[in-house]
């Protein structure tokens, strides 16, 4: 029997609790008898559903191994994130296979990167072809949904594609939306010049999910109808945001949290570029970048096209709560709880007895922000910084 104790502030209330896991699982939760405000604040782990890489291992390019992916796992830990989804892109048909094979057998290797990776997020090649909402997935590689191909994907991936990301301007879009559904298949429209019947159809046949809103789109829209609109109208879609403070403007985030409410949720979309030194890299998400000293990650031909994020998922729930967006506590479920529930993870029930422990310490700094200072995954501390 593995017995572990956590002692802080519980996020929501601020109340001094006691945590007590037995096996990995929340056996009690006891307050405390006397209140210590240098307690640290204990929420739950975070959860990212989009994370290209990161410290130079990209999931989109070869060679990565078994190894290079526990890296990842552990680098996630160290920025609080206890579950996320390894997220391939647009590709030829033999790499994306290649890259998913590699990635389901490093969980097959690892007990640790199985519990930390709820499944893998493909995202593309079912895109559109439109520049603009085709953002930096090459051209020459988007398809119309293939459901052999896809088949033949989830068969390399051992049945770990569990989040793809389409858009339903294609004919085909429907009827492999069902598919994905009976096979318990998330899918989520993005990258998408779709209209608003395309998209009201694509929810009808069981899309829940909006990529990256407001990123993978024309610079211009319509005033109105247009599809980022049409997939804020639409109750049963989920918004997944980057709140990089790059990807979105900060009136964009606060008013798609607003129109959103429960359903608004946080993605870093980081790559192999987060936590490496400025400068100019190659990468296969918009080829030649550049990587900014504040962390801003675009591409090098056209700086105001971004390429992807290289900021971590607490950097997006500090942007919240620097620039009063969103409470804290609202930040943090924005970036755990809320994406655990929309792919019917255990950890969305939160800090509860019966479920996983898979907790954060906080510190909050003067300016309210929340500063990483340990992370438990299933009972266990993965990481504690100085």
């Amino acid at each position: 029997m593995r017995e572990v104790r956590l002692q802080g502030r519980e996020y929501q209330t601020g109340a001094a609790i006691e945590i007590t896991a037995v096996d990995g699982m929340i056996r009690q939760i006891a307050a405390l008898k006397e209140a210590n405000e240098s307690l640290p604040l204990i929420a739950p782990g975070l959860v990212d559903l989009q994370v290209n890489g990161f410290g130079g291992v990209d999931f989109n390019s070869f060679p990565f191994d078994e190894q290079d992916v526990e890296q990842v796992v552990q680098a996630m830990w160290q920025q609080g994130v206890t579950t996320f989804m390894p997220t391939v892109i647009t590709n030829a048909d033999h790499e994306i296979e290649q890259m998913v094979t590699t990635l389901a057998k490093a969980c097959q290797r690892s007990p640790r990167v199985e519990q930390s990776i709820a499944g893998i997020h493909l995202e593309g090649p079912f895109l559109s072809l439109q520049d603009g909402p085709r953002g930096a997935h090459q051209r020459g590689y988007i398809k119309a949904p293939d459901w052999a191909l896809f088949q033949r994907w989830q068969d390399a991936a051992q049945g770990r594609i569990r989040l793809l990301t389409l858009s339903p301007e294609w004919p085909e879009a429907d009827e492999f939306i069902r598919r994905c559904v009976a096979e318990k298949v998330v899918v989520s429209i993005g990258h998408t010049s779709a209209s608003a019947e395309q998209i009201a159809s694509a929810v009808q046949a069981g899309a829940r999910m909006s990529t990256h809103l407001g990123n993978g789109a024309h610079l211009t829209l319509p005033r109105h109808p247009n599809y980022i609109w049409e997939q804020l109208a639409q109750d049963d879609l989920w918004c997944a945001m980057i709140a990089d403070g790059e990807h979105l403007p900060l009136s964009v985030l606060k008013v798609f949290i607003r129109a959103k409410g429960e359903h608004a949720m946080l993605v870093s979309d980081v790559t192999s570029l987060a936590g490496m030194p400025p400068g100019r890299y190659h990468s296969h998400i918009g080829g030649e970048v550049l990587l900014s000293a504040e962390g801003r990650l675009s591409m090098a031909d056209n700086p105001a096209l971004l390429a992807g994020s290289a900021q971590c998922l607490l950097h997006g729930v500090n942007t919240l709560i620097k620039h009063g967006i969103a409470t804290h506590v609202q930040s943090l479920e924005m970036a755990s709880l809320r994406p655990a529930s929309s792919m019917n993870l255990p950890t969305q029930q939160g800090l509860i007895v019966g479920a996983p422990l898979d907790a954060i310490l906080l510190q909050q700094a003067a300016d309210q922000t929340l500063v990483l200072r340990a992370t438990y995954k299933n009972g266990v501390e993965v990481w504690r910084g100085e």
